[in-house]
């Protein structure tokens, strides 16, 4: 399952062309676009192939070029996005890893984040890149971003009976510090059991949460046993997130 806004073509999907790839042809395989969300969301599905017993192992990855359709003159957009991606496998074991997802979507919310042209749409050839571009209304997207993660961090909580006591470290999709800080309070987290990379990668949409994980993985921060949280909010809106044990 990959995660992504920005196929490399219309059709196949990434997922099958990265298959491909790695020899694994045969396996199911496709993209999920949930904006900055994907990643998460793409976890979730992979959770449920796996305990409904439709997989017995999985490839999910959060991939995004985002700097190919950002519109240059736009300094209230072109600052804040970059390339990036990750993956993780996640595969049957005796005790789950993955204590509970949550996927949620408001596609009433379509007009405060959006790329304005599309097959179906059509594209604007009399404008910069065909009119492929990021709009946003970045004020209202931050106080809807912030109450809603504010709620599934409860649900999530709840979800899967624990408490921010128990909570080792969060990993937040990474799109404003603001946001992150708002959560990290919510959890009543310090900023030192947060993982933030916004400052150095920007905002690389569903590539933001796996490239966390692995820097927090690699720079030996988060240990085996731990539980992490992990959410995301995106274009649509799309909000989501996975509490998982290490």
């Amino acid at each position: 399952m990959l995660g992504t806004t920005t196929p490399d073509i219309i059709f196949p999907s990434t997922a099958c062309l990265l298959q491909h790839r790695l020899g694994a042809n045969g396996c199911a395989a496709f993209d999920v676009n949930a904006a900055c969300s994907g990643f998460v969301y793409a976890l979730g599905v992979a959770n449920a192939f796996i305990r409904s017993g439709q997989s017995k192992k999985a490839l999910v990855v959060g991939a995004e070029t985002l700097t190919r359709m950002l519109d240059w003159s736009d300094r209230g957009t072109c600052v804040l996005f970059g390339d990036g991606a990750g993956a993780v496998v996640l595969e049957v074991a005796e005790e789950p890893g993955i204590y509970t997802t949550k996927l949620h979507a408001d596609g009433g919310y379509k007009h405060l984040l959006y790329n304005p042209v599309g097959v179906s749409a059509g594209f604007r050839d009399d404008e910069p890149n065909h009119g492929i571009r990021v709009m946003m209304t970045g004020n209202e997207v931050f106080k809807v971003a912030v109450k809603t993660l504010d709620r599934i961090v409860g649900e999530t909580l709840e979800a899967a009976g624990m408490d921010e006591s128990q909570v080792d470290w969060l990993i937040p999709h990474q799109a404003n510090l603001r946001i992150i800080e708002a959560t990290a309070k919510r959890l009543k987290l310090p900023m030192e059991r947060v993982i933030v990379t916004v400052d150095r990668h920007g905002n690389t949409s569903s590539g933001s949460v796996p490239l966390a994980l692995d820097e927090a993985v690699r720079s030996g921060k988060v240990k085996r046993g731990q539980n992490i949280l992990l959410e995301a909010f995106g274009g649509g809106f799309t909000w989501a997130s996975a509490l998982l044990r290490y």
